[in-house]
């Protein structure tokens, strides 16, 4: 089953997609928490949106310890979330709008509460239902090494007998162990149970994660989850991923047409990330390189260059994206109020402009802040608990996202409803209602951009056109792309102004550039 009218097997190739954070997308039933139907009630906004394909985070059996990242059962739903069978009203809903559908997996890590896990804590040490998941001696009183959880504090937790197990998140997530052969046939199986129901394809969740360095060696470093995207670390990275994704990828070209993976793989560079786009392996790597870059010429323009210099020579797309549910929301990083809104303006245009596929997150087409002041009684991260109660973690980026002007929910879920984070005072404002139909909205400005990118040369190199320090400059196929990082500039376009962020002058051929402001023009 793919979307109605849509052929194209490389559709992933110049794809937008657009994330679904399923806790806070739109609650269907009024229990306050996003779930698979309300997802279905809105499908017709990303339809309208433009975008080609929606990513929806984990909505398994889960005791949500994580957010459903810490999966229980990997071949149903969670009731929280609906049923299987609005799983498959879903696909088929999406499909009949055009719309692919990618799912999370999560290969890493188990809940604690998986079956797995349960039959691991009652068997004896060395047994095989321990060897799914890496238990191992201490080392005197302590743990085996030294290796931290990325959510903060140690990576082991020890169990009555003695032993401990590994948890590179949450201690109710422990990690499988990819070496015994009973974990890749099961994630295999899983994989083929979703592509039958009808999904396109897979994000997955920490897929640099999966091997471990043979010994599990010290890491050697008291801040490691500070450093896991610039130094090397014995449990991420490991060259042993590979040999599971080309599994992985003979299961999806096994399928017709074949359905596509995207790695969330956070590496030291982007040519170790282009190691997991090699021709036989998976289709995409998220660019977080570009992500963590500085709002300035010289930065996003470094990122842009090293992106397509190390995924040109092994045939893969570059992917954009500018935030996620697990960082920051860019309006916030980019100097929050209206000068965060005037960057991320200029973000888009920039980022839409680019060859290759772009992710979007729920809610950055309405300019949603990260909410900073969220009261402590409401925070739910396992990282706020993990760090003592000194990081906030990550649900700033996570608050339901407003769909009317009014309501107790602003339309996230029915009348009477509250929110399993409360919606800041103003979001009204930023509502699909509230800009949908003025033209100086944010709303406006990405339906606009993603109409307009249809008709972009996909599959065109980039080719930089002179300009100043503070200017980025440069061609895609038919599209011509500035954006002003300094003093109002002028720059030359060689056809038709097509769409600024901002307003801008013309002289000729000549454009009057601000400050913090991108334009797209036609090139003939």
């Amino acid at each position: 089953m793919s979307p109605t009218g849509v052929t194209d097997p490389r559709w992933w190739r110049h794809a937008v997609i657009y994330q679904v954070y399923v806790r806070s997308f739109a609650d269907g039933d009024g229990d306050g928490i996003g779930d698979l139907p309300g997802i279905r009630s809105r499908l017709d906004h990303l339809a309208r949106l433009g975008v080609d394909a929606l990513w929806i985070t984990p909505f398994y059996p889960s005791p949500m310890a994580d957010g459903g990242y810490d999966v229980a059962d990997y071949r149903d739903v969670d009731p929280t979330f609906g049923t299987l069978d609005d799983a498959r009203g879903l696909v088929a809903d999406a499909h009949a709008l055009g719309l692919r559908v990618i799912v999370d997996i999560v290969p890493n890590h188990t809940s604690a509460a998986h079956p797995w896990f349960q039959q691991a804590l009652t068997a004896a040490p060395g047994s095989p239902e321990r060897g799914r998941y890496l238990f191992r001696p201490g080392r005197g009183d302590g743990p085996p090494n030294d290796w931290e959880s990325v959510f903060g504090g140690p990576a082991w937790t020890r169990v009555e007998d003695g032993e401990w197990y590994l948890h590179l998140f949450d201690s109710s997530q422990p990690d499988v162990d990819w070496s015994t052969p009973e974990v890749r046939t099961e994630y295999l199986a899983v994989l083929r149970f979703w592509l039958d129901l009808g999904v396109d394809g897979f994000r997955i969740d920490v897929a640099h994660g999966l091997v471990k360095a043979e010994g599990l060696p010290d890491a050697g470093d008291s801040d490691q989850h500070g450093v896991a995207d610039t130094q090397r670390l014995p449990y991420f990275d490991q060259e042993g991923v590979h040999e599971i994704y080309r599994s992985w990828r003979a299961v999806l070209d096994s399928y017709s047409p074949p359905r596509v993976a995207v790695a969330e793989a956070w590496t030291r560079d982007a040519a170790r990330t282009a190691r997991y786009v090699r021709p036989d392996e998976l289709h995409q790597a998220f660019n977080f390189h570009y992500l963590r870059a500085d709002w300035s010429a010289a930065g996003l323009r470094a990122v842009i260059v090293d992106t397509l210099a190390a995924t040109s020579p092994v045939g893969a797309p570059a992917t954009w994206v500018l935030s996620n549910h697990d960082v920051q929301r860019h309006v916030t990083r980019y100097g929050d109020g209206p000068l965060g809104l005037r960057r991320a303006r200029a973000a888009l245009l920039l980022t839409l402009a680019l060859p290759g596929s772009v992710y979007l997150y729920q809610g950055e087409e309405l300019g949603l802040p990260e909410v900073l002041d969220l009261p402590e009684s409401a925070l739910q991260d396992p990282i706020w608990r993990r760090s003592g109660f000194t990081e906030r973690g990550r649900d700033g980026c996570r608050v339901p996202i407003p769909w009317t002007r009014e309501g107790s929910a602003l339309g996230f879920g029915p009348t009477g409803s509250r929110p399993w984070l409360p919606q800041p005072e103003g979001w009204s404002d930023l509502s699909v209602q509230a800009q949908t139909g003025d033209p100086a909205s944010l709303l406006e400005l990405y339906r606009t951009a993603l109409r307009l990118r249809r008709d972009v040369t996909p599959e065109a190199d980039l080719e930089w056109l002179e300009s100043g320090p503070e200017l980025l400059v440069f061609r895609h196929g038919n599209l011509g792309c500035a954006v002003n990082f300094g003093a109002t500039a002028q720059v030359t376009v060689s056809g038709p102004l097509l769409l600024t962020s901002e307003q801008c002058e013309v002289d000729g051929v000549k454009l009057l550039l601000p400050q913090d402001t991108a334009a797209w023009w036609s090139i003939p």
